[in-house]
């Protein structure tokens, strides 16, 4: 670039490039296509973003998910948006609920031990989870038969609006556990991202 950027032009830069791209932008990615701005200006930037995003009290704010950041609209808006696209919230049934939930607590982890500690087989489950591309195979278990290893994939903290896997909520206590409804809504976090999301069809 010709001249240094002021703050103001690289803060609408940021912006912009962050609107515009439908996946999570990562701070890498910001550096690299912002050439001669050092990394730590460019997470200077994008915190000053978060905070006025947050004080704005709009229709939606940028957050961090899956390693990176994103605009989100806020989950108490949800309803009217999915009315403006009608359409309804994808859903997980109570056994691929139970699936993921070990899977995303004990990766990586194979269709055996999940089946361990569901006590009922999860071929359904898994093959539903794997078409919502939530859950990936990543890698094999050095045992006789080298059964598939399954982990979470990105797509999963997008989903459930988690920035990384250390995020994830503390498992209850046994003692406090409910039993779960039949189904449950996954509904990107009650969030509706500011471009189509992929396809759960």
């Amino acid at each position: 670039m010709c001249a240094p950027l002021n703050r103001e032009l690289l803060k609408s830069i940021v912006e912009g490039v962050i609107f515009a791209v439908q996946d999570p932008v990562t701070l890498d990615s910001l550096s690299r296509v912002v050439d001669g701005v050092s990394a730590e200006d460019i997470r200077s930037v994008v915190a000053e973003l978060e905070d006025e995003y947050a004080q704005r009290n709009r229709g939606f704010v940028l957050t961090r998910v899956a390693g990176g950041y994103q605009f989100r609209s806020l989950p108490a808006i949800a309803g009217w948006i999915l009315e403006m696209r009608r359409t309804k919230p994808s859903r997980l049934s109570r056994a691929a609920l139970e699936t993921l939930s070990i899977v995303a607590y004990n990766q990586p982890v194979t269709k055996h031990q999940i089946e361990q500690i569901r006590g009922v087989e999860s071929s359904g489950p898994l093959r539903s989870l794997l078409e919502r591309e939530l859950i990936v195979v990543v890698g094999r278990r050095d045992i006789a038969g080298r059964p598939l290893l399954y982990g979470t994939s990105k797509r999963f903290l997008e989903v459930f609006g988690l920035p990384d896997l250390v995020s994830l909520p503390p498992l209850p206590e046994m003692e406090t556990l409910t039993e779960p409804p039949d189904s449950l809504p996954l509904e990107e976090s009650d969030q509706v991202l500011n471009t189509e999301p992929h396809s759960d069809e």
